[in-house]
């Protein structure tokens, strides 16, 4: 080999790892993906974040991300998932205790959010509003177990004399989950103008306020 061929090999820049890795790191890795996707998809709107920015974000080759999820779109499908299974599990499991309060909903719906907090923002994005791409699906494989399952939850607190009779279950649940999720939206303008903080001590507070609120005006 000649010095100039030698001196081309060392110059070239070392390349993204190409397909699944293997060893430890490879839930690592993947996790990594997930959480690049639900920001950026969150922040920007799935149209206009390519598989190459997400990719980038955690240092990967895009190949990967095709080997791990298929497509884009099954990488969001992965993303609304990873998130939201389990609380749906969370709220199966309410459904076969004995006393499902508002304050154990609340409670589940905040965790979630504090651990996923670009969820509210990307279901937002991609589901609530007209031509979100995951509505289908999130209609048909979610939300029968998430917010569909709260009025059953709900109405079953007042059978029992633990909830008013004169609360509608279905509004009740819209309301619940309402004072949950707007919070994170509004992050950016709550944060600086009403001096709410996100951190763990200001988010139990939240909690709090939330479980104060809705106990007050629905207990029985």
């Amino acid at each position: 080999m000649t010095n100039t061929a030698r001196t081309d090999s060392k110059q070239k820049a070392p390349q993204k790892p190409q397909g699944r890795p293997a060893g430890p790191n490879t839930g690592s890795i993947r996790r990594s993906i997930l959480a690049a996707a639900e920001r950026l998809f969150a922040q920007k709107g799935y149209a206009a974040v390519s598989v190459k920015e997400i990719a980038d974000s955690v240092e990967v080759n895009a190949a990967m991300i095709h080997y791990y999820f298929g497509s884009k779109h099954k990488l969001l499908e992965q993303v609304l998932e990873q998130a939201l299974e389990p609380l749906a599990k969370a709220i199966g499991r309410l459904k076969s205790a004995d006393n499902a309060g508002v304050s154990d909903i609340v409670h589940l719906l905040l965790k979630t959010f504090r651990e996923h907090i670009y969820l509210p923002i990307l279901v937002v994005r991609e589901v609530l509003l007209p031509g979100g791409v995951m509505q289908e699906h999130f209609l048909a494989f979610l939300a029968p177990r998430l917010g569909g399952a709260m009025p059953e939850l709900l109405a079953r607190e007042q059978a029992a004399g633990r909830m008013r009779k004169d609360i509608d279950p279905h509004i009740a649940t819209l309301n619940l989950i309402s004072l949950c999720a707007f919070p994170f939206f509004a992050r950016n303008l709550s944060e600086p103008a009403l001096g709410i903080a996100y951190d763990p001590a200001g988010l139990r507070k939240l909690e709090q306020h939330i479980i104060l609120l809705l106990g007050e005006g629905y207990s029985a």
